[in-house]
């Protein structure tokens, strides 16, 4: 009974020993060993070795981590305002040995350094802005919050990025101030753009009325050329006339001159060959010349 007793204690102890002769650091961490308590050294991932017992391990995150702060600040024009700001940061891991040995966990070093110096760092930054700049203008302040965050952890064994402001509320009478200004503004542009709209109302009128003149004394001076060229038109085929009527004139004249009887022959010619039925007393007998020879 002894025997069995100490042969289940001996493989206790051996199973003890094997099972605490190893551990395992998952990617993403850093393990710190101790020895009787005191850290000595790092490792990366993978699995190692150690002395049952004697030795021991922590685990460092070396991933990226996001801390917050909600902080009350005041604005360069003196307006008290809450801001919630986050950042990002990660520990330099060949330094999480000096980060385990000056502040124990990573929470202990949030609490006691980064925590302050963001608190430190963002209110700085943000009372160097009014609080219209705060909102129109929200990615400088961040900038400035991300400057004074580095600086103040200039020799800490981390490292810092992406700061954000996720929230910024501002007082009520403040607000109420802004959104009076902006429906001032709004109203402004409206009526700047009713203004606009008027004159370049206006303006097609009177592009539209000079327009029309323009046609009008166009078409008032094609029917005067129209008038003025039929004129010189008629008068031309008149001169023409007359000066063809005058010539026919002269050639008659002409022809009388060297044939007198030429008169008679033409009447003769359109006589019909009927005396008038009536004449007037003493009256002549027209178209009708008897030679006394």
């Amino acid at each position: 009974m002894f025997r069995i007793i100490l042969g289940a204690v001996t493989a206790l102890c051996l199973l003890i020993t094997a099972w605490g002769s190893w551990f395992l650091v998952p990617e993403g961490h850093v393990g710190i060993e101790t020895r009787f308590s005191k850290a000595v050294s790092q490792v990366g991932p993978g699995i190692h070795l150690k002395m049952p017992i004697i030795d021991g391990v922590k685990k460092i995150e070396v991933r990226e981590r996001k801390n917050g702060e909600e902080l009350s600040a005041a604005t360069k024009n003196q307006l008290p305002i809450v801001a919630h700001v986050t950042i990002n940061w990660t520990v330099n891991p060949e330094a999480a040995l000096n980060l385990y040995k000056r502040y124990g966990s990573l929470e202990q070093f949030e609490s006691r350094i980064l925590d302050p110096k963001l608190r430190q760092a963002a209110k700085a930054a943000l009372s160097e802005y009014n609080a219209d700049e705060l909102i129109r203008n929200r990615n400088s302040a961040i900038a400035r919050i991300q400057e004074n965050t580095v600086a103040a952890l200039e020799g800490y064994p981390v490292t810092v990025n992406s700061p954000q402001i996720e929230d910024i509320q501002l007082p009520p009478t403040y607000m109420e101030a802004v959104l009076e200004k902006e429906r001032a503004r709004e109203a402004a542009v409206r009526e700047q753009y009713n203004l606009e709209k008027q004159a370049l109302e206006a303006q097609q009128k009177t592009q539209t009325a000079e327009a029309e003149r323009d046609a009008a004394i166009a078409r008032a001076d094609g029917e005067a050329y129209r008038l003025k060229t039929e004129a010189e038109a008629t008068a031309a085929a008149i001169e023409l006339k007359g000066r063809a009527e005058a010539e026919a004139i002269q050639v008659v004249e002409k022809a009388l001159a060297g044939n007198p009887l030429l008169v008679q022959y033409e009447q003769a010619k359109r006589w019909d060959g009927k005396l008038p039925t009536t004449m007037p007393p003493n009256g002549t007998v027209p178209f009708l010349n008897v030679d006394k020879d």
